[in-house]
Order: C-alpha cells, then sequence, then structure tokens
C-alpha cells in the first residue's frame, strides 16, 4: 500500500443525519432491492459498522475519508460533484481525484471483503 498521502474518499448515495439513517436501514429492511447505495450495505449492516470492514479501516495506512452525498455536494462545486454518479470510491493524490472504483463496480460487489480486496489491489 501507498504512505498515508493517498487519500481515498467514499461517497455514499445516502444523506447525512440521524433520521436519515434511520430511513436507511428501514429501507434495506423492507425493501433491499431497490435501496440505492450498495457502499452502505457493504459497510454497514442495520445499526453498526461491518466488522470487518472497521477492522480494515482502522488498521489500514491509507487515509479515507466518508462523506455522504449532501456533504460532497458541500464540499465540492456542485457542478464538479454532479459529474460523478453515486456511490463512488475516489483516490486523491496531490490535490487530483480520480475514480478507485466507479458505481457500477461498487453495485457488483457482495461483501466488505470483495471491496477491501478491491481497494488493496488498486492502492
Amino acid at each position: 500500500m501507498k504512505k498515508k498521502s493517498t487519500q481515498l474518499i467514499f461517497v455514499y448515495n445516502a444523506n447525512s443525519g440521524s433520521r436519515n439513517a434511520i430511513l436507511d436501514s428501514m429501507h434495506k429492511v423492507f425493501s433491499p432491492s431497490t435501496y440505492q447505495c450498495n457502499l452502505c450495505d457493504i459497510t454497514f449492516g442495520l445499526v453498526s459498522e461491518n466488522k470487518e470492514w472497521k477492522k480494515f479501516r482502522e488498521e489500514s495506512v491509507l487515509q479515507m475519508d466518508f462523506l455522504h452525498k449532501d456533504e460532497f455536494v458541500q464540499h465540492m462545486d456542485n457542478h464538479f460533484a454532479k459529474k460523478y454518479s453515486l456511490p463512488i470510491v475516489l483516490v486523491k493524490e496531490n490535490e487530483a481525484l480520480q475514480v478507485l472504483v466507479e458505481t457500477e463496480e461498487l453495485n457488483q460487489l457482495g461483501s466488505a471483503k470483495e471491496l477491501i480486496d478491491l481497494i488493496q489491489k488498486r492502492t
């Protein structure tokens, strides 16, 4: 893996806030096939962070930032943020952003292990 200068930015296709978290959890239970954030599904269960993912995140040498879609729009120019489909994993090196894992690819993943393996392979 690369040094801490590599920053991964994970952008969820969900809005921030406890009310939205509750609604998302209910959506996962009652209509999982229409839930639109596989990144949320992979990294979080209904009420807590996936244990395998949490261990990887805590032990990784990579700097990781996690944003919800409303936070991403606030941090980026709205026009710039709209060019990305969500969820997405971006890599920031030397102030430049590049796509590490695209939405379509994230949506094909079935587990935290698959995401971890992909990140390790690409960083």
